[in-house]
């Protein structure tokens, strides 16, 4: 079966009964690959579709209010993006300014501001309820598969929790 969306196209489902779809767009200078999954195309709803194509037409406003809520984050000393930020410090000593595209002072300001929205996930099956329907994954280093933090977003584009991949 297969389900056809003016966006994504027509959407084929695997044998067994999962949606995938992958593409990558471009944000600024840099290219962020977007996944598009579900586990039984049953689950997805034309609204899901149409929220998700919404995602991805505004991943620039996206991206904004996910740094937002990172920085947001920065006034507790035990969260996650206090706790990046600190484990990225620790780990490149004095190159962290090598690494960081803008040197305001604030290193931890800074460190969000470099950091690069990596993937885009959307959950298409999660539409409506309350676990994330998208996932931004972040990196300092593109190459630390490992060392990200992730943004978890719900159907609203409004931001649930920031975590790390530990």
């Amino acid at each position: 079966m297969a389900i056809e969306h003016d966006y994504f196209g027509l959407l084929e489902s695997g044998p067994d009964g999962s949606i995938f779809w992958s593409e990558n767009v471009e944000l600024g200078d840099q290219s962020v690959t977007v996944d598009l999954t579900a586990p039984d195309q049953d689950d997805i709803s034309e609204a899901a579709l149409d929220v998700a194509a919404g995602l991805i037409a505004s991943i620039e406003m996206i991206d904004r209010v996910a740094r937002n809520a990172m920085v947001d984050e920065l006034s507790d000393r035990t969260s996650e993006v206090t706790e990046y930020i600190l484990q990225q410090q620790e780990a490149l000593g004095e190159e962290i300014e090598e690494v960081l595209v803008d040197i305001s002072g604030d290193v931890h300001i800074d460190v969000i501001r470099s950091l690069q929205l990596m993937s885009m996930t959307i959950l298409a099956d999660e539409h409506g309820g309350s676990d994330p329907f998208a996932v931004l994954e972040y990196a300092l280093d593109p190459d630390a598969t490992d060392d990200v933090l992730l943004v978890n977003l719900g159907s609203d584009a409004s931001v649930l929790s920031v975590t790390s991949a530990d």
